[in-house]
């Protein structure tokens, strides 16, 4: 077996682009979705329920997207024509989801269109989401694979930072930050429209100047032949899963849940610790949601630098505990913080945590996996450790609120505590050298 070449840094920028666009639009879904369906008339303790779709769709797409591309070749490649599908039913979604209460619906039916569309615009999301990491996993070499996953986690948040701060900036532009109720603001419909043109032209760049390796190249790289491959089996490929598989799960579990209840409760928690309104209608409602993006992408720059500085720690254990203990203090102060531009510290430390679970766990795993082939199905298996805690988290959500008193801002507190036990299981983690 031939070793993969060093790739140039633009060869591995170039990998990756296209994750910029994808994540402006899971940035917005991520930062609004509570604003939005709230705006619609949810109940706060029914707010979770929402957030089921979202990770339940990228656990029943994301393996069968690796699995089916493991069997793809094509002359625009094996991964490419998924990314591309993904992406053009996700820019059509992001187009109808902020006008669900612009349709003259009932209450009721306005979210359940919001519902379909969410769960369109999540499933083609996970679409166009999963190749990069593939890509990464076929094209790139081990000595090159921390930094080609820093690239890509970079890439994700700083369009994370873009689409985090459109609803702001569209307010500050004098697109309207306000509507009758029920109705999403202008200024948020703008930002899915906005994010859906920028998202269609990150992946045409992609598309434009990947060159995936045909048949014959891939298996001089690649240990797998291709019958080999196109045999998986889900529950033969999780049986013979190397541990660091599911030990790198068992810290996804609680890192995941606990961004899922800061999705879920940032909106709430701001309204209340620093606007001081729980109605949604209210403009001070709605200029907490727009400064909860503003937050989000503290949280995206911070992740941003640390990004750069990971691959600087020698010890990637080290590392990965370091950022998630940082990341659940910084949730722990969110709740005793009533100044809006104090709480850029705790979403700055909340980022380090994010940036090491973007990076962190795919090298380790992808490491782990060489030798074992499937990659592509292995990833899409391993999104699990991704979706299921969220899944989790947001159907326990409601009964968890009401434990901590009904008080949104205590959730951010139960999510410090999950970082800080994922830090914890980091130990048992066997790093492969």
């Amino acid at each position: 077996m031939k070793q993969k070449p060093d790739l140039s840094f633009w060869k591995l920028w170039n990998l990756s682009f296209g994750f910029f666009g994808v994540q402006i639009a899971y940035a917005l879904q991520s930062a609004n979705i509570s604003r939005i369906f709230a705006t619609l008339g949810a109940d706060p303790h029914n707010l979770s329920y929402f957030w089921i779709l979202p990770p339940l769709m990228g656990i029943l797409v994301q393996p069968i997207v690796g699995t089916l591309s493991d069997k793809t070749w094509t002359r625009f490649g094996r991964r490419i024509p998924y990314l591309f599908v993904g992406a053009a039913v996700a820019v059509a979604v992001m187009c109808l989801l902020p006008n669900a209460g612009s349709l003259g619906l009932t209450v009721s039916a306005a979210m359940m269109f919001g519902l379909i569309a969410l769960m369109f615009l999540d499933t083609s999301i996970n679409m166009a989401m999963q190749p990069f990491k593939m890509l990464v996993g076929d094209m790139v070499n081990e000595k090159q694979k921390a930094k080609a996953y820093s690239i890509q986690s970079f890439l994700c948040n700083a369009g994370s930072v873009m689409g985090y701060v459109f609803p702001f900036l569209f307010t500050l532009l004098g697109i309207s930050n306000v509507a009758a109720e029920g109705v999403v603001p202008d200024s948020v419909i703008w930002s899915f429209y906005i994010g859906a043109a920028i998202l269609i032209l990150c992946v045409i760049y992609t598309t434009s100047k990947v060159r995936e390796w045909p048949p014959e190249e891939y298996r001089e790289y690649n240990p797998v032949a291709e019958g080999n491959e196109s045999s998986a089996n889900w529950f033969a490929l999780l049986k013979n899963a190397p541990s660091t598989f599911w030990k790198v799960g068992l810290v996804q579990f609680f890192c995941w849940a606990a961004f899922m209840y800061m999705w879920t409760y940032t909106n709430g928690t701001i309204a209340d610790t620093v606007w001081g309104t729980t109605d949604v209608a209210s403009a001070g409602y709605q200029s907490a949601g727009n400064w909860v993006g503003i937050l989000f992408a503290v949280q995206a720059i911070g992740s941003v630098v640390w990004a750069a500085v990971l691959p600087q720690i020698k010890n990637m254990k080290v590392a990965y505990m370091l950022s998630l203990v940082m990341g659940g203090i910084g949730f722990a102060m969110v709740p005793f913080i009533h100044n809006q531009y104090l709480l850029f510290v705790p979403f700055v430390l909340i980022g380090c945590a994010w940036a090491a679970m973007l990076a962190m766990p795919f090298a380790l795993v992808t490491n782990a996996l060489q030798g074992y082939g499937h990659m592509g199905a292995y990833l899409g298996l391993f999104n699990g450790t991704i979706c299921v805690p969220q899944i989790a988290a947001a159907a326990l959500g409601g009964f968890v609120l009401k434990l901590v008193g009904s008080t949104q801002s205590n959730m951010m507190i139960v999510a410090g505590v999950l970082l800080v036990v994922g830090a914890l299981c980091v130990t048992f983690i066997k790093e492969k050298k």
